[in-house]
């Protein structure tokens, strides 16, 4: 389904939410943003979708900031050029970018708001924000140094290290690197094992994921995780899905 500057499929529980602006290597525009919030809203309210891959249409993930934009910015526009990321760091759903080619500022940007990376063997991470001569924005340096940590977040950011695929698997910024061909098969085969659960449980399980950046010690970890797992137990999807593995465990 094309909604304007993005495109969206689902398959299999999984929504692909694709910027389709290639000639202008799907930069972040005002424009784009609106049809990201829509898309996502969309995609939200579908009970169906239980996992969210991000990419772009070829040749860029996302090129950043509209250029001619950011000669002209202030606070307030640029912070509605962050809403085109913000709205997927939102997303209770479980996210993944597959990012196919360069994903640079603000476009790097919508790629660590995904809680996972894949990316293709020809993808390039590249802030370039002190190379054009601007302070990163949109949280990005408090995302990369959670990512991957802060030795990696100075060799990119301040030394103006671009990593490729295999270079930002090396680094932990991605999670793997694959070959470009295929990149969006394996994003959605990891989808759809996260959009194959009861959704309330992926997101809720997301969601302590996120809060245990919070959590100091092993036992206030044991006590966070007490109630929902309790709280599943209790749930008709856990009394199916262990009546299942019985029978496959009693039928061997």
């Amino acid at each position: 389904m094309l909604m304007g500057l993005v495109n969206v499929e689902r398959k299999d529980g999984v929504a692909t939410l694709t910027l389709n602006n290639p000639a202008e290597r799907n930069t972040m525009t005002a424009e784009m943003v609106a049809d990201i919030s829509a898309a996502m809203d969309d995609i939200e309210a579908d009970i169906k979708v239980g996992a969210l891959i991000v990419t772009g249409a070829a040749p860029a993930f996302c090129a950043g900031a509209n250029l001619g934009n950011l000669a002209e910015a202030d606070g307030a526009s640029l912070t509605k050029i962050y809403e085109g990321f913000l709205r997927i760091a939102r997303s209770p759903l479980p996210t993944i970018a597959a990012v196919n080619g360069a994903a640079v500022g603000a476009g790097m940007n919508l790629a660590l708001c995904c809680d996972v990376r894949i990316a293709a063997a020809r993808a390039k991470f590249d802030t370039r924000f002190l190379q054009i001569g601007l302070h990163p924005g949109g949280g990005h340096t408090w995302m990369f140094r959670n990512i991957a940590g802060p030795q990696a977040t100075m060799a990119a950011v301040v030394f103006g290290e671009i990593l490729d695929g295999a270079e930002a698997e090396r680094v932990g910024l991605a999670y793997k690197c694959v070959p470009d061909d295929e990149l969006m098969a394996v994003a959605h085969t990891m989808a759809m094992r996260a959009a194959s659960v009861p959704r309330e449980l992926s997101t809720l399980t997301k969601r302590t994921i996120q809060e245990m950046a919070n959590v100091a010690t092993h036992e206030q970890a044991v006590a966070k995780e007490l109630e929902p797992q309790v709280w599943t137990t209790r749930q008709p999807w856990f009394a199916e899905r262990l009546a299942a593995l019985q029978s496959r465990l009693n039928s061997k």
